[in-house]
């Protein structure tokens, strides 16, 4: 009997155990994470993705990729819920149904191919690498810049889609859908202000992408902005309601591909929408189309519905089937005729307004569909920068005084337009903002793809954009400017200075080499900081972060208001700038973004984990291959 009751007893504490254990095994199994550090650890990497079913994917769908654990009700944040639109576009019906249902299909991880593996980005920083106490100053001044825009936002525009940083209202510039809100989500979380995070995507998630002021939306700018934010916002955080609203608003991006040839208009107008009646058009901006594909991709990924990818896979058939059928064979013009699926018809050939993240997207989605599987996008990326070589990069004519004793300087290359008259190709040596984003462009397939050509060319155009930062007295580049390009090919390398030529057509007004700044404006854009934050991240050189510093500190001085920071009229002048009472969502999701990124640890957003939408929403690499 005393036996009996010792084992009775050692059964008991062996069940108690083994009870206390299971109660402790959540926080056990997170104990296995890197955890979050506090800013001053200089590392805010999100922890590894974990094991988490599907919400119920429908009969078409495949197995969907596992997405991170949602943190522990254990910590300190507010629940964060999805609150479903008044209407579910879900449950609309499609008028042209996709023929065959499932033109295309992400292939299971693991799967063979004969495509080679895509090569590492980042260059190799040493182990236990930190940034210097002098570029964690500059971080935290990057820092101070968002918050105090951040804190103009919410005290005087919340829930609207702009701040007005001089005036103080409010803006609706995008459906009424909150856009600097969702833009600005994923670098909360990036910049470890993890507080205002969680108070964003609650009011995120309840979002009524039902009711707006507008009768139709611009199916690109809500993609990249709002699909793209949500997306990148549970990616890095976990949270399960942000999945849930990306889905939502994806149903509803999802009915712009509802058209005879299932190619998306550049508006997706609402009634049309219900009763079939889209088309698409006849003469649209060729990037509005084309780059919907990263989105797409990455929403079929998390989700598991290949319907996403199939949509976004038709408009790459249409860029493949038309790419040598073009006037500049190799390239798409900046017009397209998606409704008749034509891209022959226009002569003007760019990367720039109109027409860029098309190209920026071909490497970009080799990378997030992983190892093994470029495929196409490989060859189209080779074809038109072969172009974009030959016709569009140009050398400025600098002088002697613009090297300031460093030789490299005058090492710089800008791209151009090239416009097609029947048989000959006119070179156009216009610079535009929006194009400093091909630096990045051309590093990143470079690396991808194995070119190290295109990696030089690469920081060749990123160093570029950052001269022409310096060169006016505002320290900003201006929206669109026209320089004396280097006679012959740019490959020549850099060219003497000719002074009769620069008497002939410079613009005494300007710096040499510039002959006009025919729209002087700066509107807080991203695309110049961005390329040197990609080219630091791939070649490790110190000497682009003290770049981006000197052009920081041109955005501040020539920027901020009271409130916030504003675009300005002129980049030209001398003394004070005149505001315009602007600060689009991209200020806080891409401008001050790459700012924060270029000045922290090399592992916060790795560009061999994380691949940047064309809005810099982070989406996570499909690591299951």
């Amino acid at each position: 009997m005393l036996l009996d009751r010792r084992m009775r007893r050692l059964l008991l504490v062996a069940f108690a155990f083994a009870f206390f254990f299971f109660l402790l095994k959540p926080s056990a199994r997170r104990s296995f994470y890197r955890p979050i550090p506090d800013d001053d650890d200089d590392d805010n990497t999100p922890p590894p993705p974990s094991k988490r079913p599907p919400a119920t994917p429908s009969s078409s769908s495949s197995t969907p990729e596992l997405p991170p654990q949602s943190p522990s009700s254990s910590q300190s944040h507010p629940v964060i819920r999805f609150h479903p639109s008044s209407f579910s576009w879900s449950t609309a019906k499609q008028h042209h149904p996709p023929r065959p249902p499932l033109l295309h299909k992400l292939p299971p991880p693991n799967s063979h191919s004969s495509v080679p593996t895509l090569h590492p980005v980042q260059f190799f920083f040493p182990p236990g690498y930190k940034p210097s106490n002098l570029t964690r100053h500059r971080r935290a001044a990057v820092k101070e810049a968002f918050l105090k825009s951040w804190a103009a936002y919410k005290s005087h525009a919340w829930l609207s889609d702009e701040l007005a940083p001089v005036s103080g209202n409010g803006k609706t510039t995008f459906g009424g859908w909150s856009a600097t809100l969702v833009d600005a989500l994923d670098t909360l979380w990036i910049m470890d202000l993890k507080p205002d995070f969680y108070l964003a995507a609650a009011a995120a998630c309840k979002i009524d992408f039902a009711k707006s002021p507008d009768s139709s939306l611009n199916v690109f700018e809500t993609t990249i902005r709002h699909l793209g934010g949500l997306i990148a916002a549970y990616d890095l955080s976990g949270e399960w309601a942000l999945l849930e609203k990306a889905t939502e608003l994806g149903d509803m991006l999802y009915m712009a591909f509802d058209t005879p040839n299932r190619l998306p208009p550049f508006w997706l107008d609402f009634e049309k929408a219900r009763h079939g009646g889209l088309r698409a058009g006849g003469n649209e901006p060729s990037a509005a189309g084309a780059s919907l594909s990263l989105e797409f991709t990455r929403l079929a990924q998390l989700t598991g519905e290949m319907k996403y990818y199939d949509a976004a896979g038709r408009v790459v058939d249409f860029l493949e089937g038309t790419q040598q059928k073009t006037k500049l064979k190799g390239m798409w013009p900046r017009m397209v005729n998606y409704k008749e699926g034509r891209a022959d018809e226009d002569g003007v050939f760019s990367l720039g307004a109109l027409a860029d993240s098309l190209y920026e997207y071909l490497p970009k989605m080799a990378g997030l569909l992983g190892r093994g599987r470029p495929g196409r996008f490989e060859r189209m990326w080779k074809g038109a920068m072969g172009v974009v070589e030959d016709y569009m990069i140009f050398r400025p004519m600098l002088g002697e005084e613009d090297v300031d004793g460093m030789g490299e300087k005058r090492d710089v290359l800008f791209v151009g337009d090239a416009r097609v008259h029947g048989d000959k190709v006119e070179r156009v040596p216009e610079g535009q903002h929006l194009t400093c984003f091909a630096g990045g462009m051309f590093g990143l397939g470079g690396k991808l793809f194995g070119n190290e050509e295109h990696v030089k060319i690469g920081e060749q155009l990123a160093r570029g954009c950052a001269w022409a930062y310096g060169a006016f007295p505002t320290g900003l580049m201006p929206e669109i400017f026209e320089l004396i390009p280097c006679e012959g090919s740019w490959r020549d390398g850099p060219c003497k200075f000719d002074e009769d030529k620069w008497h002939k057509d410079g613009n005494r007004k300007l710096q040499k080499p510039f002959k006009s700044a025919r729209d002087p404006r700066y509107i807080l854009r991203p695309e110049a900081i961005e390329s040197l934050f990609v080219m630091f991240r791939i070649t490790g050189n110190k000497e682009l972060q003290e770049l981006a510093w000197e052009m920081f500190q041109g955005v501040v001085k020539s920027t901020e208001t009271e409130l916030a920071f504003s675009a300005i009229g002129d980049v030209t002048v001398q003394g004070p700038t005149k505001k315009l009472d602007s600060m689009e969502s991209f200020w806080l999701a891409e401008t001050l973004k790459y700012f924060y990124l270029i000045f922290s640890p090399p592992d916060l957003i790795s560009l061999d984990e994380w691949v940047l939408n064309t809005e810099a929403h982070p989406f996570r690499r499909d690591s299951r291959n």
